[in-house]
């Protein structure tokens, strides 16, 4: 089934996306933003939460699932997207969507990045970067800043920053975006053309944290360094261009879609599809095959 939404006899809002679960994150939290474009733009799409499955990691991130009605899996640290994966190919019809943190989704669990692009299932992963662990109390992430101080790294950092961009640029993803809850409309329309899109679909929220993130990091802040990539007239189907812009990462918020495939490429449930179709019209009749084993029934 696509992602978009069937014929149905009733109209959905974002409160028919809300759990009654209140949020504990901390007052002030890029995350709530979030919730409010996914709600937003589950909406639009008009898929019943019944049909919706929504995994997660570990992380101030992962608690998203528990508040939305859809199904929800709130699994272990970097592990969102093979479950998310299995889930998919489980169960085609679902509408499947992964959220993660930068410490869950680029460090832990970075492993499974590749793979889960190659195979190009049909997931949307949404991951809420804030560049430092938030919930165990502010040490280093993946994409902390180089020389940033940390309770846990009070000299400063000495690594350089992971480029979440980057990294699925040149994976191969056919649907790589950023946004940031500074911009609530333009986060909704990217959440939404992410789950329309047939394929893996990459979206990267600069989603800061309150409590334990820098200064620079805010949503205040944040509306100074916006760069609309629209506005720009970036060519979104120029994957050597959105590279090259993708390399802004962490100075320049470049706020739009980087890449998207003119072209998707056949996605892995579909492939697995056809493979049964095939399978099932070049097999063998259940009474043929039993006759080869048990001659008396002929």
């Amino acid at each position: 089934m696509s992602n978009l939404s069937p014929v149905s006899i009733k109209t959905f809002t974002a409160s028919d996306y809300k759990s009654d679960l209140k949020p504990i994150w901390c007052p002030g939290c890029g995350d709530f933003g979030v919730l409010t474009a996914v709600t937003r733009a589950l909406a639009s799409i008009g898929r019943p939460p019944h049909e919706i499955a929504f995994i997660s990691g570990i992380g101030c991130s992962s608690r998203i699932p528990g508040y939305t009605t859809a199904y929800g899996f709130n699994s272990v640290h970097g592990r969102s997207l093979p479950i998310a994966q299995g889930i998919k190919l489980a169960n085609p019809e679902l509408l499947v969507l992964v959220a993660s943190g930068d410490g869950d989704g680029f460090s832990i669990g970075g492993g499974h990045l590749a793979h889960v692009v190659r195979r190009n299932i049909d997931l949307t992963y949404i991951v809420m970067d804030n560049q430092i662990y938030g919930l165990t109390k502010g040490q280093l992430s993946p994409t902390s800043p180089k020389g940033l101080k940390t309770a846990s790294s009070n000299q400063g950092s000495l690594e350089e920053p992971v480029n979440p961009l980057l990294y699925m640029l040149a994976y191969g993803a056919g649907f790589v975006a950023q946004g940031t809850p500074a911009d609530m409309n333009g986060l909704t329309k990217l959440v939404e053309e992410g789950i329309r899109y047939p394929g893996f679909a990459f979206i990267n929220i600069q989603s800061p944290c309150i409590t334990y993130g820098q200064a620079e990091t805010q949503l205040k802040v944040q509306k100074d360094k916006i760069r609309n990539l629209t506005d720009m007239g970036h060519d979104a189907t120029d994957r050597l261009k959105a590279m090259g812009l993708a390399q802004d990462y962490g100075t320049v918020i470049h706020n739009g879609v980087f890449y998207r495939n003119p072209t998707p490429p056949q996605s892995y449930g579909d492939k697995v599809k056809d493979r049964h179709a095939a399978l099932q019209a070049t097999a063998r009749p259940r009474q043929e095959i039993l006759k080869m084993f048990t001659p008396s029934l002929g």
